[in-house]
C-alpha cells in the first residue's frame, strides 16, 4: 500500500492535496498549464499507481492549471516527431502509453474530472473519469496524433469511437476535429457544463456526496463501472501502440 505522504510531492506536474479522503490533483507545467510530454507521460502512469494503492483515497478529482486543461492545440504542419525517435524513446513511449491509462483505471475509488478549459492532448484521461464536469471555455482535440504525424493508438482509438459513436469517433480522429464543450455535452461525453469559477465547487460537491457513502459501495461501483473499459485497453491498446510506433520509421533520421 501506499501512504499520501509518500507520493504527495513525488511528482513535478501533478500538485496533490487531500482532505476528508478527497484527492484533487492539479495538472501543471511549472505552476501553468500542462504541456504535455515526455516529463508527463513518465509521471502520470506511476502517479496513478502511486494513488490506487492508497486506502486512504476516497474520491479522486483531476482539474487543471489556469485557462487550459492541457496541452497545445494542432495546426499545420506541427509534429509530434518530426524525426524519428530513438529505440530507447519508442520502447519508453509503449511501455508508459499501456501503463497511463490501465493504471488510471486500477484507481479503485471514484474519478471526476474538471476539465477547466481546451483539453488539446490526451483529453481521453479526463474522459475516463466516471464523472465527467467542464467550463463553458472547455474544448477537446487530438492534437497529438493524426493530425500531427502520429497513428492515434494510444487509447485515442478506443476511447473516442467508444464515447462517440464509431463512425463520429473516426472522424473526430481523422481531421483534428475542435469539440466545444456544449458539443461535447450534447454528444454524452461531458455531464454538465458550467462557468469556470463555479467548476471546482461542483466537482468537490459531487465528491463530498460520494465521499459519504459506505467505503465497499463506492469502490464496488467504480469496479463494474470500469471492468468493461479495461477489457476494451486490454485488447485493443498494446496493438494500438506498437502501430503508432512502427509508423515512426516513416520519419527521416534525426
Amino acid at each position: 500500500m501506499s501512504r499520501f505522504d509518500s507520493y504527495a510531492t513525488k511528482y513535478q506536474t501533478i500538485k496533490m492535496e487531500r482532505r476528508d479522503g478527497i484527492l484533487q490533483l492539479t495538472f501543471h507545467t511549472d505552476g501553468g498549464p500542462l504541456r504535455w510530454g515526455l516529463l508527463p507521460h513518465g509521471e502520470f502512469p506511476d502517479a496513478f499507481a502511486d494513488i490506487a494503492r492508497d486506502r486512504e483515497n476516497r474520491v479522486v478529482i483531476m482539474t487543471g492549471t489556469g485557462d487550459e486543461f492541457s496541452g497545445v492545440r494542432a495546426t499545420p504542419g506541427t509534429s509530434s516527431f518530426p524525426t524519428r525517435p530513438s529505440i530507447e524513446t519508442i520502447d519508453r513511449v509503449h511501455w508508459e502509453g499501456r501503463a497511463l491509462l490501465m493504471n488510471l483505471l486500477s484507481i479503485e475509488v471514484p474519478v471526476i474530472a474538471a476539465v477547466n478549459g481546451p483539453a488539446w492532448r490526451h483529453s481521453e484521461i479526463p474522459l475516463l473519469s466516471d464523472i465527467v464536469l467542464a467550463a463553458d471555455t472547455a474544448a477537446f482535440q487530438d492534437s497529438a496524433h493524426f493530425v500531427s504525424g502520429l497513428v492515434p493508438g494510444d487509447g485515442m482509438h478506443i476511447v473516442y469511437p467508444l464515447l462517440m459513436g464509431f463512425n463520429r469517433g473516426r472522424y473526430f480522429l481523422w481531421t483534428g476535429q475542435t469539440l466545444s464543450a456544449q458539443e461535447a455535452h450534447q454528444l454524452g461525453l461531458v455531464a454538465e457544463v458550467l462557468p469556470r469559477d463555479k467548476l471546482l465547487a461542483r466537482a468537490w460537491e459531487h465528491a463530498e456526496n460520494i465521499a459519504r457513502m459506505p467505503t465497499l459501495q463506492t469502490r464496488y461501483t467504480r469496479l463494474i463501472l470500469t471492468e468493461y473499459l479495461k477489457k476494451r485497453l486490454q485488447d485493443l491498446l498494446g496493438y494500438g501502440l506498437a502501430m503508432e510506433s512502427l509508423a515512426l520509421m516513416e520519419k527521416p533520421e534525426a
